[in-house]
C-alpha cells in the first residue's frame, strides 16, 4: 500500500508529484476532474446481492459491477494491481490486469494514488482469498486527489484533525457516518412522532430584536439598513407562545439555537432543539409524551431500552423516576428548602462543598450552582427533576399549591439534561412583574437574565390559553442514542478555535 508522509517538505513534494501526474492526465487527452458518472449498485448492495454467491456461482451467473468511489487501498504488482474503493455505503476490491485494459486506461491506472476519486466496471469473481472482486475492465478516471491522505489515515484519531476537517473523519472512519445517519434517523423519528400527535412544524426568526425565551448571553449582530441590533436567537420559546396566542394550538420546531457560551464535550455555541408546545395541558401530561417519544425512538436506533453508555448500564423503560428538586438537593446535600430564604446559610453549604460560585449572584442562583454540582452527577438513569423555585423560572407557570414553585421539571439522563419544559405562565401581569425582576439581575451584572419583551406580553394581554411546552437538546440526545461522549462527536462541523494559518503546499 502507498504509505504517505506527513513532514512539510514530504508533503509538499507529494502535492508536486500530484500536480505533474494531473498533467500526464491531460496529455493523455483524460479530464483530471471528470463530469458525472453513472453507477449501478453501490458497495453495500454488491456484497449484500452477491457476497453470498461461491466462486462457482459467480464464474456460472457472470454478473458485472459498475461503481464509483474512493480510492482507498492501493497494492501494485507488477501488471496486476489490487485497490479498494469506497463509497457512501463501504467499500469493495477491484482487481486491475494490463492486458484486461486499454492501452489508455492502464496508463491512467499507472498516475492514479490513494484519494483518487474514480468509476470502475466488469464482472464480479473471487480472489484466491474468496473476497468478492470487481475485475475491472473499464476504468474511468473522476478526480484528481491534490493531497494525499494523512499518515495513518486509517483509524484517524488525531481529534484536532478529526473536527476541524471533518471530510477526513468521513473518508478515515466509516463509523462516524454511520453516527450521523443516525442523526438523521433520530429527528425524522422525531418528525414523524410529532406530525402523528397533531403537532404542526413552524419555522420563527432566527434573528430577534429581543434575546429572550432563555437565560443565556445571546450572540450580537447589526442590521445596516435599519441600524438596528439583533441577536442571534437563544430560543424560540417566545415566538411560538406568540403561535399558541394566535390559535396554533399544537407546534414544534426543530431548527438551530445560538448561545455566547464556552465549549466543551456538552456545549457548542450553535446547537440544536427541538422545541414543542401545547395548549390545554400542563407538565405532567408532557412528561409522559417525552417518555413515549424517547423510549420509541431508543428502541427503533438501538433496538433496546436497555444499552451501555460509556460503561453505564441504563434502562430507559418507562415511567421514569420523578424527583422535586428540593427533594433532590436534600438528598445529596445538606441543603433544607428552609435554607433558601438564608443567605448566608447557602453560602456557608457551597463553600464545605467547595462549589464555585459568584457572590454577586442571587441566592437562587447559588443553590442551583449547587444543585449542578453535587445533584446532576447522581442523575444517571433517566430521571424528571421537578417543581423547580421560581426564581429561577421566569417563564413558568407556579405551583397553585405552593406559589414559591413552578410546574417545571427537566430530564436528565448520565446526569446530563437532555430537555427542560414547564406550565407555561400564560398570567401578563405575572410575566411582567418577573421580568421585571429579571432586568433587576441584568442591571446588577447577570448578562443572562430575562429582557422585557413588550410585543410578547402585549401578545399575553391578548389571552393564552393554559399551554406546557419543552425543549430538547437534539445534540445530547444523539450522543446517548450513539454511545459518543463528545458533542463534537454527533456535529458534523463543531466549533473551533481559529486554525493557525500556515503555507497552504
Amino acid at each position: 500500500m502507498d504509505t504517505p508522509v506527513t513532514g512539510l517538505d514530504d508533503l509538499n513534494d507529494q502535492i508536486q508529484q500530484r500536480l505533474k501526474k494531473i498533467e500526464k492526465l491531460k496529455e493523455l487527452g483524460v479530464s483530471p476532474f471528470g463530469v458525472k458518472f453513472k453507477g449501478d449498485l453501490p458497495a453495500r448492495e454488491i456484497m449484500a446481492r452477491y457476497g453470498t454467491l461461491s466462486r462457482e456461482a459467480l464464474e456460472e451467473k457472470r454478473p458485472t459491477a459498475v461503481l464509483a468511489g474512493r480510492v482507498v487501498g492501493l497494492r501494485r504488482f507488477g501488471k496486476a494491481s489490487f485497490l479498494h474503493l469506497q463509497d457512501h455505503t463501504g467499500k469493495i476490491q477491484a482487481y486491475f490486469k494490463k492486458d484486461l485494459l486499454s492501452e489508455q486506461a492502464y496508463a491512467v491506472f499507472e498516475l492514479l494514488d490513494l484519494g483518487d476519486i474514480i468509476g470502475v466496471e466488469g464482472r464480479l469473481f473471487r480472489t484466491k482469498t474468496n473476497e468478492l472482486t470487481i475485475e475491472a475492465g473499464k476504468l474511468t478516471f473522476l478526480t484528481k486527489a491534490i493531497r494525499p491522505l494523512p499518515e495513518k489515515w486509517h483509524g484517524l484519531s488525531d481529534v484536532e484533525i478529526r473536527y476541524r476537517q471533518r471530510y477526513l473523519d468521513l473518508i478515515a472512519n466509516p463509523e462516524v457516518k454511520d453516527i450521523f445517519i443516525k442523526r438523521i434517523r433520530i429527528i425524522e423519528l422525531i418528525r414523524k412522532f410529532m406530525n402523528e400527535k397533531g403537532f404542526l412544524e413552524v419555522e420563527t426568526p432566527m434573528m430577534q430584536a429581543r434575546a429572550g425565551g432563555a437565560a443565556a448571553r445571546p450572540f450580537v449582530t447589526h442590521h445596516h439598513a435599519l441600524n438596528i441590533p439583533l441577536f442571534l436567537r437563544i430560543a424560540p420559546e417566545l415566538y411560538l407562545k406568540r403561535l399558541i396566542v394566535g390559535g396554533f394550538d399544537k407546534v414544534y420546531e426543530i431548527n438551530r439555537n445560538f448561545r455566547n457560551e464556552g465549549v466543551s464535550t456538552t456545549h457548542n455555541p450553535e446547537f440544536t432543539m427541538l422545541e414543542f408546545y401545547m395548549a390545554y395541558a400542563d407538565y405532567q401530561d408532557l412528561m409522559s409524551l417525552t417518555e413515549e417519544m424517547l423510549s420509541g425512538i431508543t428502541r427503533e436506533i438501538v433496538g433496546d431500552l436497555r444499552f451501555t453508555y460509556d460503561g453505564v448500564s441504563l434502562d430507559l423503560t418507562p415511567p421514569w423516576k420523578r424527583i422535586p428538586y428540593y427533594d433532590a438537593l436534600s438528598a445529596h446535600t445538606g441543603f433544607k428548602r428552609e435554607m433558601a430564604g438564608d443567605r448566608a446559610a447557602v453560602i456557608r453549604l457551597a463553600k464545605e462543598n467547595r462549589v464555585k460560585f459568584d457572590e454577586a449572584h442571587p441566592t437562587s442562583k447559588i443553590i442551583n450552582e449547587i444543585f449542578e454540582t453535587l445533584v446532576e452527577p447522581h442523575l444517571t438513569q433517566p430521571t424528571f427533576i421537578t417543581d423547580f423555585p421560581t426564581e429561577i423560572s421566569p417563564l413558568a407557570r407556579r405551583k397553585s399549591d405552593d406559589p414559591a414553585l413552578t410546574e417545571r421539571f427537566e430530564l436528565y439522563v448520565v446526569s446530563r439534561e437532555i430537555a427542560n419544559a414547564f406550565s407555561e405562565l400564560n398570567d401578563p401581569i405575572d410575566q411582567r412583574k418577573r421580568f421585571e425582576e429579571q432586568m433587576a439581575l441584568r442591571a446588577a451584572g447577570d448578562v443572562e437574565a430575562h429582557e422585557i419583551d413588550e410585543d410578547f406580553l402585549r401578545a399575553l394581554e391578548h389571552g393564552m390559553p393554559p399551554t406546557a411546552g419543552e425543549g430538547i437538546g437534539i445534540d445530547r440526545l444523539v450522543m446517548l442514542l450513539t454511545q459518543s461522549v463528545s458533542i463534537r462527536d454527533v456535529i458534523l462541523f463543531p466549533q473551533m478555535k481559529p486554525e493557525k494559518q500556515g503555507p497552504s503546499h
